[in-house]
């Protein structure tokens, strides 16, 4: 009788997702990134033929430099590391030290360029672990986002010979551990500064409304975020806002840059702007709210701006991501 092959056996995987990030600011490295995410089917709904030629023809030869500025007043210099990989890999660390439990392994993957979905599963099944929990970093689900990454965890299963137990975490848009993270976050930053916010700008990232209009839920969803945030801090408006368009089409509105740009003349012009859809700081947030954004609030006549960091690797998001994991094994 044939021995088998030395197996490891009996761990839980836990694979916390985001989005992802290139490897450096380097041109090339900005165009394999942009290849990969804007390859995404999920992401962009067109033709494919069609879209491919005009991906390949012109915007992977005009995009990656102005992505590139924008990723340069932002990365990490220190570390050579982009805000978003810095944090995600600081959650997975709190995490796995926080629940301490010597048959749960949780790491962390990036959706789009490294480290892989992919390589984290193979990583992960070669130490042992039958079972595979995974937690894309979107509290509002949308088939751009948390969908895209299932269909990745899905393909890599595709091809194991020993699949994993598979268990992914949904939306967490209205958690109360989310919301009462997010509204400590404003508080505490209400608390930081010398001034009164007139308005406090929830902007999240947009979607086509071709999207929304098939049927997909993450409108919704934001605006349920902003509301239950709203219940909490009820003596300061708080408006929602969509972001990081791409393309002649029409997105979710109002729009965050034109709003920044109104806001002034209509007498707003303290304001507080806080990005509940992002689980870390990224060129989103940090360069084109807090760079872009508050530029052209300040030109257009505002007085007062300042960003609310995102979650990252504060204590209350540590806790909520413990709370997701540990309800779901």
């Amino acid at each position: 009788m044939e021995k088998h092959p030395e197996v490891r056996f009996g761990k839980t995987g836990v694979l916390i997702i985001n989005l992802g990030t290139p490897d450096s600011t380097k041109w090339l490295d900005i165009r394999k990134y942009l290849k990969e995410f804007l390859s995404d089917k999920r992401v962009i709904e067109v033709n494919p033929i069609l879209w491919q030629l005009i991906l390949n023809i012109i915007i992977l030869n005009l995009r990656p430099s102005k992505t590139a500025k924008a990723y340069k007043e932002i990365w990490m210099k220190d570390i050579n590391m982009s805000p978003l990989l810095y944090y995600t890999q600081k959650q997975a660390e709190k995490v796995s030290d926080s629940i301490s439990n010597e048959n749960l392994i949780v790491d962390f993957a990036m959706r789009y360029g490294n480290p892989s979905i992919k390589s984290k599963i193979k990583k992960l099944h070669e130490e042992g672990c039958e079972n595979l929990v995974i937690l894309p970093l979107y509290p509002q689900y949308a088939a751009a986002t948390t969908a895209t990454v299932c269909d990745e965890v899905y393909r890599t299963l595709m091809n194991m010979r020993w699949q994993p137990s598979l268990q992914i975490i949904p939306h967490y848009e209205s958690n109360p551990l989310y919301i009462e993270a997010l509204v400590n976050s404003i508080n505490k930053k209400i608390s930081e500064i010398n001034w009164r916010p007139d308005l406090i700008l929830a902007s999240y990232h947009g979607i086509p409304k071709k999207y929304f209009d098939k049927g997909d839920p993450y409108h919704c969803y934001c605006h349920k975020t902003t509301r239950l945030i709203s219940e909490k801090i009820n003596d300061i408006e708080i408006k929602t806002t969509f972001q990081s368009r791409f393309g002649p089409q029409e997105w979710l509105q109002p729009y965050t840059d034109k709003t920044l740009e109104k806001l002034p003349i209509e007498g707003k012009k303290n304001v507080l702007a806080i990005c509940p859809g992002f689980s870390s700081d990224c060129v989103e947030t940090l360069e084109e709210i807090l760079i872009q954004g508050k530029e052209s609030f300040m030109e257009s006549g505002g007085e007062n701006f300042e960003m609310i960091p995102c979650l990252n690797d504060n204590d209350d998001h540590i806790k909520l991501i413990n709370n997701l994991i540990l309800k779901s094994i």
